[in-house]
C-alpha cells in the first residue's frame, strides 16, 4: 500500500495531532520493507551466479534455468543492490575443459578444509581461499581447485566432473563410488587417528549390543552404510532415517533407538551423555582420482606428484632435524643409538677433534636423544621442524 493511501485512511479515523508520528512510522516501515526485498533478490542472484559458474559444461545435479539476457533482472555487478562483486568467482579454464592437461581437483569444504589447507601449505602449495569464492587458488599451474563438501567429492570424481580430490573413505563407501584410491593420507580435523562411525545410545539406555536395536529407528547421516551394517548381521526391522545434523540430540528423542555419528576422540559423545554400542566403519582421508584421469599420463603424473608431496608433509610433521657439534670419536657411539636406516650427516670442522653432525629423527626420539649426545660431549645442539620428509 502506498504512503498516500495509508495517510488518507488514517486521517479519516484518527486525530490530525498524531499524523506526524504516523508518517514517520510509515516511511521507516517502507524503507525496511524495500531493503528486505532488495536483500532477498540479491541473495537469489548470488545463488544463480554460483550455480551458473559451476554447472557448465558439467551437470552437478542442480536444476537452474539460464537467465534471460534481455531482462533487467539479470545479475550484473552494476545492478546488484548491495554492490557485491562476483568477478572473483570466474570459473578457471580447467573447470570449463579449456585446459585439457590441468587437473580439476575437489578441495574439501567444511570440517576438513582448515587441516587440508595447512597440509598443502606444509607441502609447499599454499592455498588461498577468498570469502564467497568456490575456486581457491594454489601456486601450481597444473592444478585447479574447486570447493565441494567431502560427501560430494567421490561422486563427482567417479562421474568425471572432477579429475581428483580429497575426501574421507566413509563417503567413498557410502556413495559406492568407483574411483582410484591414490593415497591414504592419515590426517583429519583434529588428529591423525582414523575417524569412526559408531552406533551410540544414551548412557541410561538398556541397549547393550547392535542386536538389541532390532525393530527400532536410527538417525544417521551415513544411511546406506548403516543399513548394510545391520543387514550383514541379520538384524531386521531397523528403520534408518537421514539426519541433517545435530545427530547427538536425537538419541534421547522418543521413538529413536540409537544414532550413528562420527567421532575422533569420543569427547562429543561423552559431552552429550552418549555411550558407544558398536563401530560400523573406520575412515581415513584419501586422495582419489577417476579412471580417465589416471589413464592420462600427464594428469596421472601430476596427481602422483601431489600425493608424494602431501604424504611427505604428513610424515614431516612427526619429525625434527637435530644438529650439533660432536667429538669425532663419539660419532660411532651416536650411530649405534639411531635406527639402522638413520645414518647421520657428518661434516668436518676446523677443529679436527670435533665434527658437525645432522640427523632427522622422530619428534619423540629427539627428546630422548638430546641428553644422550650431551653426555657424549655434544655442543651447539639445535632442533628444527621438518616440513617434508620423503623416504
Amino acid at each position: 500500500m502506498s504512503i498516500l493511501v495509508k495517510v488518507l485512511s488514517y486521517t479519516c479515523t484518527q486525530p490530525l495531532s498524531s499524523l506526524g508520528y504516523f508518517l514517520k512510522k510509515c516511511t521507516t516501515s517502507d524503507r525496511h520493507s524495500t531493503r528486505s526485498d532488495l536483500n532477498a533478490r540479491s541473495r537469489a542472484r548470488r545463488s544463480t551466479k554460483i550455480r551458473a559458474a559451476i554447472n557448465p559444461p558439467y551437470d552437478l545435479g542442480i536444476e537452474s534455468a539460464a537467465p534471460d539476457e534481455s531482462s533487467s533482472d539479470v545479475w550484473s555487478p552494476a545492478v546488484d543492490p548491495l554492490g557485491t562483486d562476483f568477478s572473483s568467482n570466474a570459473v578457471p579454464a580447467a573447470m570449463t575443459g579449456k585446459d585439457k592437461n590441468c587437473v580439476r581437483f575437489g578441495f574439501p569444504k567444511g570440517s576438513l578444509q582448515k587441516s587440508t589447507e595447512e597440509l598443502f601449505a606444509r607441502a609447499g602449495l599454499p592455498v588461498k581461499v577468498k570469502d564467497r569464492n568456490y575456486f581457491p587458488t594454489v601456486d601450481d599451474d597444473g592444478l585447479s581447485l574447486v570447493l565441494f563438501r567431502s560427501q560430494e567429492i567421490p561422486r563427482y570424481v567417479a562421474d568425471n566432473v572432477l579429475d581428483a580430490g580429497i575426501c574421507g573413505r566413509d563417503w567413498i563407501v557410502e556413495n559406492g563410488s568407483d574411483v582410484i584410491e591414490v593415497a591414504e593420507l592419515k590426517y583429519s580435523k583434529a588428529t591423525s587417528n582414523p575417524a569412526r562411525w559408531v552406533v551410540a545410545v544414551p548412557e541410561d539406555s538398556p541397549v547393550r549390543t547392535a542386536e538389541d536395536l532390532e525393530g527400532t529407528m536410527i538417525a544417521s547421516e551415513l544411511v546406506n552404510t548403516t543399513q548394510r551394517f545391520f543387514l550383514d548381521r541379520d538384524i531386521h526391522g531397523v528403520k534408518v532415517e537421514y539426519s541433517w545434523g545435530a545427530t547427538e540430540v536425537k538419541a534421547s528423542l522418543p521413538g529413536v533407538g540409537a544414532i550413528v555419528d562420527i567421532t575422533e576422540t569420543g569427547s562429543s559423545l561423552r559431552a552429550n551423555k552418549l555411550r558407544e554400542v558398536a563401530t560400523i566403519l573406520e575412515s581415513t582421508t584419501r586422495l582419489i582420482a577417476n579412471k580417465d584421469a589416471w589413464e592420462d599420463p600427464i594428469k596421472r603424473a601430476r596427481i602422483e606428484d601431489l600425493a608424494l608431496l602431501l604424504q611427505g608433509a604428513i610424515d614431516g610433521k612427526k619429525k625434527v632435524g637435530l644438529k650439533m657439534n660432536l667429538p669425532t670419536a663419539s660419532v660411532p657411539e651416536l650411530s649405534a643409538q639411531l635406527p639402522s636406516e638413520k645414518s647421520p650427516t657428518v661434516s668436518p670442522l676446523l677443529d679436527a677433534d670435533y665434527c658437525a653432525v645432522e640427523v632427522v629423527v622422530d619428534e619423540g626420539t629427539a627428546k630422548d636423544l638430546i641428553p644422550v649426545v650431551r653426555r657424549m660431549g655434544a655442543t651447539g645442539i639445535v632442533t628444527y621442524p621438518i616440513n617434508l620428509s620423503i623416504h
